[in-house]
């Protein structure tokens, strides 16, 4: 089927959407990638030793939590040349950044070292410098903490019975050693507080939301993407709660297996197929109308932009040029079942990025 949106290719990805279910080596020993498709959780088994390329390896653990008011970045980063811990908070509604806290080294190939699945219980706690990055994650929860003299922040959230997440490992064309492994894990009511000098920001999971965007990757040097990542809760007819939330990435690597598109309900993922966005936003057109539909007709969405949180990182030869645009999404979304499902004004993001790195 022919597609008229910016960004299409002509591939029928309803038939390319691989689910892995078992137990899988990401690499084979040579280092060539072995494993391909998506999981709704992470069982693609990561061996860092096995990385080809050694200093192409990077390894993050990326949490964001918003309410839609305040936004705050816990991160912890590993790109083998070094690396940093950060905190970063931002007020939406006023549009401007409040704090931001990095904690860089240098040498990180063989040195903290980050646990090799984001989404299974485990602890980590590093120390760089002055600051503090740790996180302790159990089947029910985690518990986030990142301190950097003056600066503290805290956060809880709650992993439901059962949550499942969208991990996906897509391969790079003519780099047989190359690939993209992330598991992005939405849905967790957060609470918390950032403190620094004068300011105080607490957050409640009556509507506030983690996300963590866990990632293992070998990567060629220019990338480009989109990212769009929200949560909220849903009413039905009877007033009753759920959980919903959603992950769409789209332009990075080969997508013939799977794309990294997913809607969530109640913890259960529901697989969609490839999204894009109608008019491309690049040079001026951030602060415009979002629309986002999928392949499938399953996603049917608009963002209406508040902020375009902009960034534009220069660091010697790397670079990070990031358009994280906020707004309040409008349309439909459509569950494996054929449920329909009414989404009005929920915050949620889209990003365009230009990196290289």
């Amino acid at each position: 089927m022919k597609k008229t949106y910016q960004g299409w290719q002509e591939w029928n990805y309803r038939s390319r959407q691989t689910e892995v279910t078992a137990p899988t080596p990401l690499l084979a020993e040579d280092g060539t990638l072995f494993a391909r498709g998506w999981a709704r959780k992470n069982v693609f088994l990561y061996d860092r030793d096995r990385v080809k390329h050694v200093m192409r390896r990077k390894e993050w653990d990326f949490y964001q939590i918003s309410d839609g008011h305040y936004m705050a970045q816990i991160s912890f980063a590993n790109i083998s040349l070094g690396g940093y811990a950060s905190a970063v908070l931002v007020d939406l509604q006023e549009g401007k950044t409040l704090v931001s806290s990095m904690a860089p080294f240098v040498g990180g190939k063989d040195r903290y070292i980050l646990p090799p699945r984001g989404d299974e219980p485990n602890y980590v706690s590093f120390r760089v410098g002055n600051a503090l990055f740790e996180a302790d994650t159990t089947d029910t929860g985690r518990t986030l903490r990142y301190e950097n003299g003056e600066i503290h922040c805290e956060f809880q959230m709650d992993i439901m019975p059962g949550l499942e997440n969208i991990t996906t490992v897509l391969p790079f064309s003519g780099h047989p050693d190359r690939y993209f492994m992330t598991t992005k894990q939405n849905c967790m009511p957060c609470s918390g507080t950032f403190r620094a000098p004068g300011i105080s920001v607490a957050f409640s999971k009556e509507n506030a939301f983690g996300i963590l965007d866990w990632g293992r990757v070998c990567t060629p040097y220019s990338l480009v993407w989109y990212w769009g990542n929200g949560s909220g809760w849903l009413r039905d007819a009877a007033g009753e709660k759920h959980l919903f939330g959603f992950e769409i990435t789209w332009g990075i690597g080969n997508e013939a297996n799977a794309t990294e598109t997913c809607v969530f309900y109640d913890g259960k993922a529901h697989k969609i197929g490839a999204v894009d966005v109608e008019v491309f936003p690049k040079p001026d057109r951030y602060m415009e109308p979002w629309k986002f539909v999928s392949e499938d007709g399953r996603f049917n969405l608009t963002m209406q932009p508040f902020y375009d949180h902009h960034s534009d990182l220069n660091v010697f030869a790397m670079r990070m040029h990031s358009h994280q645009v906020h707004g309040l999404w409008n349309g439909t979304v459509v569950l494996d079942d054929g449920q329909v499902l009414g989404i009005h004004d929920l915050y949620a993001f889209c990003e365009y990025v230009e990196n290289r790195w």
